[in-house]
């Protein structure tokens, strides 16, 4: 269970977001709507433990009984999938990936095999030593998406994941990251300006236009 607690968050003492309280249960995604400039990434910003110096926040983030939001980034095991896949340039996509496994994982043959799991899981078998340059639109989502999962987060932002993609690639994402999201049963908080981008009977929460 993700659970936000009366969460403010403002720049120079403006309200950018004001008393946010929410909960969302294992493989439930919870949809944050509003205007451009209300301060939905700049609250992700906040659950990853990112937020920018010029900003100040009260509340309290819990997750799985745990208060994360006093813990530094590394610590909080929560995951965030953005626009633009950021993939490493100068790496292949299997070194991409796997980056993002934990130290628990050790050995790089062990290592290796998570990874073309991975891939294979995602229809995406002897991509791994594919140069970033070299993938469409929807396969650098798509591999944006494993290496977030692969980190193993306890829960996963999405932060307009779909937005720079065309319409049908966008509806095929968008199914493969729900396919995911209810097979891992974690709790996802998803930014869209887009109404189409809202699960079927998905709840969504609109933050009202206090600043920009």
């Amino acid at each position: 269970m993700l659970c936000v607690k009366d969460c403010t968050i403002a720049r120079a003492s403006r309200p950018l977001v004001e008393g946010m309280s929410f909960k969302v249960a294992p493989g439930e995604i919870l949809t944050l709507m509003g205007p451009s400039g209300v301060g939905k990434s700049t609250f992700l910003s906040w659950m990853i433990g990112a937020l920018p110096a010029e900003f100040s926040a009260t509340g309290e983030l819990w997750l799985n009984q745990q208060r994360r939001d006093t813990l530094p980034t590394e610590r909080r095991h929560i995951g965030i999938l953005f626009q633009d896949a950021l993939l490493f340039a100068h790496l292949n996509v299997g070194q991409n990936l796997a980056m993002a496994l934990p130290a628990a994982v050790k050995g790089r043959a062990s290592r290796q095999s998570h990874v073309e799991q991975a891939l294979a899981h995602a229809r995406l078998d002897n991509f791994s030593r594919r140069d970033p340059a070299t993938l469409s639109g929807g396969e650098r989502a798509r591999i944006s998406l494993l290496r977030a999962l692969l980190a193993k987060p306890e829960a996963l932002l999405l932060d307009e994941p779909f937005s720079r993609l065309d319409r049908p690639l966008r509806e095929q994402f968008r199914q493969f990251v729900w396919q995911q999201v209810a097979q891992l049963r974690i709790p996802v908080v998803l930014v869209t300006h887009d109404p189409q981008d809202i699960p079927t009977g998905g709840r969504v929460v609109t933050l009202p236009g206090l600043g920009d």
